[in-house]
């Protein structure tokens, strides 16, 4: 997105005004650049997003009242909101969810990502927001494997929380630090969600 040449927020907002679409996109693609440029979040500062979105920063603090609003607005942009299910099986469900972390908006988010990591470990308060954001995408699954025990394809004692781990884990292990050079990535999500599944499947 190239950055705009205007501060369409410079001018007093009259009452009814509304916000200005290419002004908030362009506030939060310039967050996401920094952050995939490898700025820390500690770092990342509301005037280097004004000067790289081409705002100035009172149309910044229109919009959100700190760097860390911000911050929960653009990383929620960049991971989009949770896949939808079929829910046709679970098999086919789990592996829909997994798999999404392969489409072109996930790899982004994996080369963000490593600026966030070592924040989410020193930040309380970072971590938090990293949590406020990816619960929705837990629920989701936490949805899939629920409805199986109901319905007796999962097992009915399982334990739902380290069946969520067991199965992101290994996936974004793999995408983020690409840990076993030696493991493929074709079908990868299909190939872990059969795995788990040999050990949780329903009688």
């Amino acid at each position: 997105m190239q950055a705009m040449t205007t501060d369409v927020g410079s001018a007093p907002r009259s009452p009814g005004r509304p916000r200005s679409a290419r002004a908030d996109e362009a506030i939060i693609e310039a967050v996401l650049n920094l952050l995939q440029d490898g700025t820390p979040i500690d770092a990342l500062s509301i005037e280097a997003v004004a000067a790289r979105a081409g705002v100035g920063k009172a149309t910044i603090y229109r919009r959100w009242p700190n760097k860390e609003a911000l911050l929960l607005d653009a990383v929620r942009a960049l991971k989009g909101p949770p896949p939808q299910v079929e829910g046709e099986s679970v098999r086919a469900d789990l592996i829909r969810l997994l798999s999404v972390m392969s489409c072109s908006q996930e790899r982004r988010a994996l080369n963000v990502m490593p600026c966030l990591v070592p924040e989410l470990v020193r930040n309380e308060a970072h971590y938090r927001l990293y949590q406020e954001l990816m619960e929705p995408r837990r629920e989701r699954m936490r949805e899939v494997l629920r409805r199986g025990v109901r319905t007796g394809e999962l097992r009915a004692d399982l334990d739902v929380e380290l069946t969520m781990t067991m199965l992101s884990g290994p996936v974004l292990l793999q995408r983020l630090l690409r840990w076993n050079p030696h493991l493929e990535e074709k079908n990868l999500a299909e190939r872990i969600v059969d795995a788990v599944l040999a050990g949780i499947a329903g009688k």
